[in-house]
C-alpha cells in the first residue's frame, strides 16, 4: 500500500523490476505475426491473438528480434519451412517480456519453433486462392487488356481517407497535364464491414461500367492486421470476375492480401496507383506523338515526291503534245497505206459468202413453201373424207328433231315431226310408233 504519490520514473522502474521475475523470462508464446518489418538488421512486429469465433483481435503486443539473433533465426526458419518470417504466420516463439519507459511493454524474442508452421491468416488466404483456382476465375481480371487511354477512373476508398487524397493529388498534378475523370464510390476499408461495402461499391460501378475504363481500390497505410478484411472469398471473387481492369493499392510493399493475387495490377500504395496510371497514359500519349510524327513524315515524303513529279511533267509539257501528234500521224499514215490491200483481201471472201447465202436462202424458201403446200393438200383431203356431206353420199342420213340430231328413237314422242337429210335433199316425216 502506497503512502503517497510517486513519480512516473519510479512507477516505470517498479514495472520493470516486476517484469524481471523468472515467470516472464524465456516464455514460449503462440501468436500470429502482424506488421513484420526489418530495419537496420532488427526485426519489429506485432503479436496478436484473435477470438476463435469472431476472428477479431482480442490481444496484441509489440515484439522485436534484435539483429544479433534475427539473422540466424530467420535463416533457420526459412530453411525449415521454406518461408520468410512475415506477416500472417502463426508462430511459436520464445521471448522475454521487456519494459522501456519511453517505448512501453514489448517482447524480446530469442528463439522460434519452425515446426509450428503457417498462421491462420496465411492458411485462410491459401484456402481462398485454392478455391478461386478450382472455380477457374483466379486469372480472369488479370487477363483483361488495358484500354490505350485509361482516363475514366472509378475509385473505391474511404471518403476523406489520406490515401484517397494522396491518390487524387498525385493524379491531377501529373506533369503531362493529362485530363482524368474520377468518381469516388465510398466503402469501409477496415473492419468487418470492409468486404460487403467494397462489393457494394463494385456492384454500383458494374451497373455503369460503360462510363469507366478501370477501377482503383486504394487504402492508406496502417497496421497489417487491418488488412485481414481483404482476405475474403466473396470480395476476391467479385474482383476476379469484374469486367474492368482493377488496380489494388491497399497496403505497404510488405503486405499481401488475396486481392493482390486476383487484381489486374497490384501496387504498394495509393500514390503508386496514381503513378502507374499516369505512366500508362503517358506511354499512350507518346505512342500517339510518334504516330503523328510518322504521319507527318510520310505526308512530307509524299508531297516531296509529288512536287518532283509535277516539275518533271511541267518540263515535258511543251514537247510532249508535239511528239504525241507526230507519233499518231505516223500510225495514221501506216494504217491508210495498209487499208487498201487489207480491205480487198477481207471484202472479196465476204462478198462470195454473201452470194452463196442469198442462193441458199432462195432454195430453202422454195423447198419450205412446197412442203407447206403438200401438207395443206393432205389436210384438205382428210377434211373432205371426214365431212358430213361425204357421209351422206355413202348412203347415210341425218334425222333432226327440233334442230337436234336424233341419236335414240326412244327419245321421240309419238306424233313428233322430224326432218331427215340425205345426200340429194331433205324430207319431213311424222312418228307413228
Amino acid at each position: 500500500m502506497t503512502t503517497g504519490p510517486i513519480t512516473l520514473s519510479r512507477l516505470n522502474r517498479a514495472i520493470a523490476a516486476y517484469l524481471q521475475q523468472p515467470s516472464l523470462t524465456n516464455v514460449w508464446i503462440v501468436a500470429e505475426l502482424m506488421d513484420v518489418r526489418v530495419a537496420r538488421g532488427h526485426c519489429y512486429m506485432e503479436l496478436i491473438e484473435k477470438d476463435a469465433t469472431t476472428g477479431t483481435v482480442v490481444d496484441r503486443m509489440r515484439a522485436a528480434i534484435w539483429a544479433s539473433v534475427y539473422s540466424g533465426l530467420a535463416s533457420r526458419f526459412r530453411k525449415a519451412t521454406g518461408r520468410e518470417f512475415a506477416t500472417g504466420l502463426k508462430v511459436l516463439v520464445c521471448g522475454t517480456v521487456s519494459y522501456h519507459p519511453a517505448y512501453g511493454l514489448s517482447l524480446v524474442i530469442n528463439n522460434i519453433d519452425p515446426s509450428f508452421t503457417l498462421g491462420e491468416a496465411e492458411r485462410r488466404r491459401r484456402e481462398i486462392l485454392e478455391q478461386l483456382t478450382r472455380d477457374g476465375i483466379i486469372n480472369d481480371n488479370r487477363s483483361l487488356e488495358w484500354p490505350m487511354a485509361a482516363l475514366r477512373i472509378a475509385i473505391v476508398s474511404a471518403a476523406g481517407a489520406a490515401g484517397y487524397g494522396d491518390f487524387i493529388n498525385q493524379l491531377y498534378s501529373n506533369p503531362s497535364r493529362l485530363k482524368f475523370a474520377t468518381r469516388l464510390f465510398p466503402a469501409v476499408m477496415q473492419g468487418e464491414r470492409t468486404a460487403p461495402t467494397v462489393i457494394a461499391a463494385l456492384d454500383a460501378i458494374a451497373a455503369e461500367s460503360d462510363q469507366w475504363d478501370c477501377v482503383v481500390i486504394i487504402r492508406g497505410g496502417g497496421a497489417s492486421s487491418d488488412l485481414q478484411a481483404f482476405d475474403d472469398y466473396q470480395l476476391a471473387s467479385n474482383v476476379a470476375q469484374f469486367p474492368l481492369p482493377v488496380i489494388v493499392g491497399i497496403g505497404h510493399e510488405r503486405d499481401v492480401t488475396v486481392l493482390d493475387y486476383v487484381a489486374n495490377m497490384r501496387v504498394k500504395t495509393p500514390t503508386a496507383a496514381a503513378e502507374w496510371l499516369i505512366a500508362h497514359n503517358e506511354a499512350t500519349l507518346e505512342r500517339v506523338r510518334l504516330l503523328a510524327s510518322e504521319i507527318l513524315r510520310v505526308a512530307s515524303d509524299r508531297l516531296s515526291g509529288a512536287r518532283t513529279q509535277l516539275a518533271y511533267l511541267e518540263s515535258t509539257l511543251s514537247i510532249a503534245p508535239k511528239g504525241a501528234v507526230e507519233r499518231a500521224t505516223g500510225r495514221l499514215r501506216q494504217a491508210t497505206a495498209s487499208l487498201g490491200s487489207i480491205g480487198g483481201r477481207r471484202i472479196s471472201p465476204e462478198l462470195a459468202r454473201l452470194d452463196h447465202t442469198v442462193t441458199a436462202i432462195a432454195t430453202a424458201q422454195t423447198n419450205l413453201i412446197r412442203r407447206r403446200n403438200d401438207h395443206l393438200d393432205a389436210i384438205e383431203q382428210l377434211l373432205k373424207a371426214l365431212s358430213p356431206e361425204a357421209t351422206l353420199r355413202r348412203g347415210y342420213s341425218l334425222t333432226l328433231f327440233e334442230g337436234k340430231a336424233v341419236r335414240d328413237a326412244a327419245s321421240l314422242p309419238c306424233g313428233a315431226e322430224v326432218t331427215t337429210r340425205v345426200a340429194s335433199g331433205v324430207f319431213k316425216s311424222k312418228v307413228i310408233d
